[in-house]
């Protein structure tokens, strides 16, 4: 199954977090039960990273992120490996032209390259890809 659209840790962060869900996060998750989302391998890092600070904040328990992990694992998520190579070139380029991080540079990068639209609530990251034509979702 080809990808229908680009997933930042934003949106899945609302799938775990009652008070950061919206209809469209809603709807975003349930078009994975018949279409694949596609994220940087850094998605998984980063979807960690929150889950971890969630814990340790006591927001979540160790058992809702497991659960929450073993509900990503039934959903159509395709991973991306090609940031490291692009890493240095188109990467670093879109940091410095749009003034992005490097981690929301990987997303529109991957956006940009598969001609996919990006599901996202990063607002400097929403504004550079709609002014690159790249359709957004959420």
């Amino acid at each position: 199954m080809s990808a229908a659209f680009v997933v930042d840790c934003s949106i899945a962060m609302a799938w775990l977090f009652q008070d950061e869900a919206t209809p469209k996060t809603a709807g975003l998750l349930k078009r994975l039960a018949t279409e694949t989302a596609l994220v940087p391998a850094w998605w998984f890092i980063e979807i960690t990273n929150v889950l971890a600070l969630a814990e340790r904040k006591g927001r979540i328990t160790p058992a809702q992120s497991d659960a929450f992990i073993a509900d990503l694992g039934k959903l159509g998520i395709e991973r991306d490996d090609e940031a490291p190579d692009r890493a240095f070139t188109h990467i670093l380029a879109l940091c410095r032209t749009h003034r992005l991080t490097s981690y929301d540079a990987i997303y529109l990068d991957l956006a940009v390259r598969r001609s996919l639209p990006l599901a996202t609530f990063d607002q400097d990251l929403r504004k550079t890809a709609k002014g690159l034509g790249v359709g957004l979702l959420a």
